[in-house]
């Protein structure tokens, strides 16, 4: 029968996965921030993406899930510096976004503005899409 070790208390799976997130709470490492919304015309997805230009970012749409890559370089070629706060992330980014059914990707357009991206497309038109067009001779 094993023993149980006293200096190492047993640890659930659990607990295990609060304390990584713990751990992970200061390092967003990655991390990109989004509003995602609908008009009555169009699916939208909103970024504040900072430092990155619309050339150097990824934009990936597959049937219901669009892909958003880039890094952000790092301006400061000093890296010998003492910190009193780094909130700025500089590095490899991505985000995951769950698409609807009702949108129609082929049409989808980016645009980016003073760092902020954002990636419209238009939605099919369930009546128009279900209406056969009758053409009178």
């Amino acid at each position: 029968m094993a023993k149980k070790s006293k200096l190492k208390p047993e640890i659930s799976e659990k607990e295990e996965n609060i304390n990584a997130d713990k751990n992970n709470i200061f390092n967003p490492g990655g991390e990109l921030v989004v509003d995602v919304f609908e008009t009555n015309s169009d699916f939208v997805v909103f970024a504040a993406i900072a430092g990155v230009s619309i050339k150097d970012l990824d934009i990936s749409v597959e049937k219901e899930m669009m892909v958003i890559k880039g890094q952000r370089q790092d301006p400061h070629l000093d890296h010998v510096r003492q910190y009193f706060y780094q909130e700025c992330y500089f590095g490899p980014f991505k985000r995951t976004i769950v698409l609807p059914e009702n949108i129609d990707t082929d049409l989808a357009d980016a645009q980016m503005d003073k760092g902020m991206l954002t990636i419209k497309i238009p939605k099919i038109d369930k009546l128009k899409e279900l209406k056969p067009e009758i053409k009178v001779s």
